[in-house]
């Protein structure tokens, strides 16, 4: 899909504060309500521009996030997918992602505090099949948590 100015600009305008009305929008983005709603129907359509709810973990009481990188063993063919399906099956686990090159698969856990993390760590983490290492890094700080593309 070729996007034009107009597309651009609604863009934008979403980037910098998805959350504002649909009036509000359009008038920033210097298009008419019908314009507006005509312009996102096809952004949908197109697949670009895709409605979801972002979930602010720490305000329910998630007050730890760790992200665990594994490299694992992969002497059986079915290492990795049999690691994957145990892996959706701890509820804490929020983000899998896979990589190539060192690691394997990079597994992102919320815990409300050290203690359930400790708890989330050794009684379902290290039970995951075939891990041959593990790497914790702990968040302190989100610096820069952005979607936005040089539009």
């Amino acid at each position: 899909m070729q996007l034009d100015d107009t597309d651009r600009r609604i863009l934008r305008q979403i980037l910098a504060d998805p959350d504002q009305d649909r009036a509000t929008l359009a008038e920033r983005a210097g298009v008419t309500p019908a314009t507006l709603w005509r312009r996102l129907d096809r952004l949908q359509s197109a697949g670009l521009l895709a409605q979801r709810a972002r979930i602010d973990w720490r305000r329910l009481g998630y007050a730890v996030e760790v992200s665990l990188r594994f490299t694992l063993d992969k002497t059986d063919p079915r290492a990795f997918d049999a690691f994957i399906a145990a892996a959706r099956e701890v509820p804490e686990v929020v983000g899998i992602e896979t990589f190539l090159g060192r690691v394997d698969v990079r597994l992102n856990v919320i815990a409300r505090d050290m203690p359930h993390w400790q708890d989330i760590y050794r009684s379902r983490i290290l039970m995951l099949p075939h891990i041959a290492e593990v790497e914790a890094l702990m968040l302190i700080s989100t610096i820069k948590d952005s979607e936005a593309l040089p539009l």
